[in-house]
């Protein structure tokens, strides 16, 4: 638990944290200090919250930019209506939090390779509906993802995201101290390997091997405990019999679905949602088939994680 002091408190695992939120009794957070740039509209008590007053297309400035990182760290993932970037503004926007990646499977906007295009409808279905973390097949997955919607369809097609520090939280002390020390084995195979002839298979397992990520991730910068596990690219737990493993991941895959560790967010067109993919894992809901939906996202570059 994070401390009250004004000093940047340390956690029992040795991580300093940045100071975001207190733990309140009820289990929610207080900001640790007022937004004076924007306005900000939590949607749940711990995930998720709208931002109103920033114009992504103009230049941030630092003071903006650092206030908009502490939300980010706060609240996970915000929302910002009626955005209008193109897809390089979107790529620089990207820039100021780091790294923007150049996703090695999925296809690109025009003449922008780090903007990856979604686009859905009647001749391809969604995939996206399943609970996951972007890329933790990586070696050093990233530490967000910027999702801009170009064009949705008139209901559905609603993306839900879950706090992960929460569903770790939830679990029992005896569940927490079993996960201590576990690392799990995060493959695309399981995904993006589907669809690749054996030689682009192998070609791209030598660029990707599997990597072993812990069960239980630190936050590098909160420092907050954080499930770090997901159905889509989770293959199994190191050190554990088959059917120990699978029936362990299936418990902690289904930690994501609780609605209230949850948030939700209906699109509308210039919509964009920022979250950190370090604390959350988000769900695409594919109701909206056969009917076009078209999004477009960056991903950044993050850190192993510890």
């Amino acid at each position: 638990m994070l401390s009250t002091s004004d000093t940047r408190p340390v956690f029992d695992n040795g991580v300093s944290a940045v100071p975001v939120r207190e733990l309140c009794p009820n289990g929610t957070y207080t900001p640790t200090a007022p937004y004076e740039l924007f306005g900000l509209a939590p949607c749940t008590p711990t995930i998720g919250a709208e931002i109103d007053g920033v114009d992504l297309s103009r230049p941030l400035g630092s003071e903006l930019h650092a206030e908009l990182h502490r939300a980010l760290l706060e609240w996970k993932v915000l929302f910002f209506r009626d955005q209008h970037l193109t897809a390089p503004q979107h790529r620089d926007l990207a820039r100021l939090w780091g790294t923007p990646e150049v996703h090695p499977f999925l296809p690109k906007a025009d003449g922008v390779p780090e903007v990856v295009r979604l686009a859905r409808g009647a001749d391809s279905p969604a995939v996206e509906n399943v609970w996951h973390s972007d890329a933790s097949f990586e070696t050093t997955p990233p530490m967000g993802s910027i999702l801009r919607a170009v064009h949705v369809p008139s209901v559905g097609g609603d993306t839900l995201w879950a706090d992960m520090g929460a569903a770790y939280d939830g679990l029992s002390a005896e569940m927490r101290r079993r996960l201590d020390g576990l690392t799990a084995v995060h493959d695309f195979t399981r995904s993006f390997g589907a669809g690749l002839s054996p030689d682009d298979l192998a070609r791209m397992q030598q660029r990707y091997p599997a990597v072993a990520h812990p069960v239980v991730r630190t936050h590098p910068e909160t420092g907050r405990r954080l499930l770090y596990v997901n159905r889509i690219f989770t293959d199994r737990i190191e050190g554990l019999r088959d059917e120990e493993s699978r029936d362990l991941l299936e418990f902690l895959y289904d930690q994501a679905r609780h609605p209230e560790y949850q948030c939700r967010l209906r699109w509308r067109a210039g919509t964009v949602a920022f979250w950190d993919n370090r604390a959350t894992q988000h769900y695409a809901s594919a109701d909206y088939y056969p009917h076009k939906r078209v999004m477009e996202r960056v991903t950044i570059v993050g850190d192993r994680p510890r």
